[in-house]
């Protein structure tokens, strides 16, 4: 197996395992609420990954299809979900014709990309008028995690959300969305919480990204894994992840 197979393989069972948490499931749930689409509506999830959201949307009774940028993702999502709609895509230039669709969800993508207005300038060339937009995601330099050491997880934190291309997307979704001319713009807040040792790798990526950005040493990272091993170890985890939720509407014509 093929190193880039293997770490895309090791990426979708970390997804999988966050993905299948009350308050994940619960995430999920809220943002198809959100769309307040009738059935038969067409959606487009952007950023679909392995296709899960594409897959439960389908199950409300919407026309989901799902998009990636990433080609192992898709085959991956078409082996799970066979007749289900996965295209190869860009957020910049969605695979969809003008206002093919009613509904636009992208859930923890946006913090991935250089040009967030660019990519809502996109959404609004493919949603019908009146159609509904979902933004979910976090804010990379507000993660919360317990320690031993809090200036040196403050500095963890910090350095590992400047390795992102756009760490602070979220708080700017409800003004993204007003620029963009979207209309009856809301953002909620819904915070995560993991103490499972599942989302241990998550911590140690952290902390990883953060030595290898120069940031912090190779001692300090050894020292703050195993402070985090230990605590999952006994049942002692802590993390919390604020998840802004913002939804709008395409104008009417």
């Amino acid at each position: 197996m093929s190193k880039t197979k293997e770490s895309m393989e090791s990426l979708i069972r970390l997804l999988d395992v966050a993905d299948a948490l009350p308050g994940a499931v619960a995430l999920r749930a809220r943002s198809y609420d959100l769309l307040a689409l009738p059935e038969g509506a067409a959606v487009v999830d952007v950023g679909c990954g392995a296709g899960r959201a594409v897959d439960e949307l389908a199950e409300r009774g919407m026309r989901a299809i799902g998009v990636d940028i990433s080609e192992e993702m898709i085959a991956a999502a078409r082996h799970r979900w066979p007749h289900a709609d996965f295209r190869i895509g860009d957020a910049f230039d969605l695979p969809l014709e003008d206002g093919e669709v009613a509904g636009y969800r992208a859930d923890k993508v946006y913090h991935d990309l250089a040009d967030a207005a660019k990519a809502l300038e996109e959404a609004g060339r493919v949603l019908a008028p009146g159609g509904r937009v979902v933004l979910a995601g976090q804010d990379w330099d507000t993660f919360i995690i317990d320690s031993d050491d809090p200036a040196l997880t403050r500095a963890i934190v910090h350095a590992r959300a400047d390795l992102v291309r756009n760490p602070r997307a979220a708080r700017r979704y409800r003004n993204l969305l007003l620029d963009a001319g979207f209309q009856d713009v809301q953002v909620e807040v819904q915070v995560g919480v993991f103490t499972d040792a599942a989302m241990l790798p998550m911590l140690t990526g952290i902390a990883e990204g953060a030595r290898a950005a120069g940031a912090i040493t190779r001692e300090q990272e050894t020292a703050w894994v195993s402070d985090q091993r230990t605590r999952a170890r006994e049942e002692r985890m802590f993390l919390a992840l604020p998840i802004f939720v913002a939804s709008a509407s395409q104008p009417e014509e």
